[in-house]
C-alpha cells in the first residue's frame, strides 16, 4: 500500500509562486507514475501534471503548461510541483496520485 502526503498549500496572491509537496511511503513499491490533480469547489477533480520517476519525462494539462514544473526530490521520495505566475483559476484543493492511492489534498488559494 502506498501513502501520500501533501504539503505547502496556502494562499498566494495573484501571479506569485508556491511550491507542494508530496511525500511518497509504504511498502516497497517503485511507482512509475506520480500524479498531481487538484478539484476547486463545485467543479470535477482534473489532471494537472504528470511525472514519470525513472526518467524525469513530465506531461502537464494545458491550463498550467508553461507555468507549474513537476519534479522529484534527488535523494528522498518526494515530489514537488512547483506553481510559478498563479491565476485566481488555480485555487483548487491539489491531490497526489499514485495508481489507486490518493493524499488527503493540500488546499491553494490565490487571491486577485
Amino acid at each position: 500500500q502506498v501513502q501520500l502526503v501533501e504539503s505547502g498549500g496556502g494562499l498566494v496572491q495573484a501571479g506569485g509562486s508556491l511550491r507542494l509537496s508530496c511525500a511518497v511511503s509504504g511498502r516497497t513499491f517503485s511507482p512509475l507514475y506520480v500524479n498531481w490533480f487538484r478539484q476547486a469547489p463545485g467543479k470535477e477533480r482534473e489532471f494537472v501534471a504528470q511525472l514519470r520517476l525513472s526518467d524525469g519525462l513530465t506531461n502537464y494539462a494545458d491550463s498550467v503548461k508553461g507555468r507549474f514544473t513537476a519534479s522529484k526530490a534527488n535523494a528522498k521520495n518526494t515530489v514537488y510541483l512547483q506553481m510559478n505566475a498563479v491565476k485566481p483559476e488555480d485555487t483548487a484543493v491539489y491531490y497526489c496520485n499514485v495508481n489507486s492511492a490518493w493524499g488527503q489534498g493540500t488546499q491553494v488559494t490565490v487571491s486577485a
